[in-house]
C-alpha cells in the first residue's frame, strides 16, 4: 500500500501558493505591458514559487499562523519575487506573439 493511500494529503498545502497567486493577481492588474495568457501566468507563477521560501502547513493552527503573515516580511519577499517573476516572463515569454 502506498503512502497516498494509507494517509489524507489534501491537508497539506503551502501557504506560500496562496500569496504568490494573490500578488500575481494584483500586479497583473496593474501592469499593462505583461501577456496574460495562461503559459505566461503560469511561468510567472512558477518562477515567483521557486523563488520564495515554501511555507506548509497541515492544521488549523498552521492556517491561522499562514494568514498572520499577510504584511509581513514574508509577504513582501512574495511580492518582489512576483515582481521579478512579471519582469522576467514578460521580457522572455515561451511562445512568440
Amino acid at each position: 500500500m502506498s503512502i497516498r493511500d494509507e494517509y489524507d494529503f489534501e491537508f497539506l498545502v503551502n501557504e506560500a501558493e496562496r500569496l504568490v497567486l494573490q500578488q500575481l493577481e494584483k500586479q497583473l492588474g496593474e501592469t499593462v505591458s505583461a501577456c496574460k495568457c495562461r503559459d505566461c501566468v503560469l511561468d510567472m507563477a512558477a518562477c515567483a514559487l521557486n523563488n520564495v521560501k515554501p511555507l506548509y502547513r497541515v492544521s488549523l493552527l498552521g492556517t491561522l499562523y499562514a494568514h498572520a503573515l499577510d504584511g509581513s516580511e514574508y509577504e513582501q519577499e512574495v511580492s518582489n519575487a512576483v515582481r521579478e517573476a512579471i519582469r522576467r516572463v514578460a521580457t522572455n515569454t515561451a511562445h512568440s506573439s
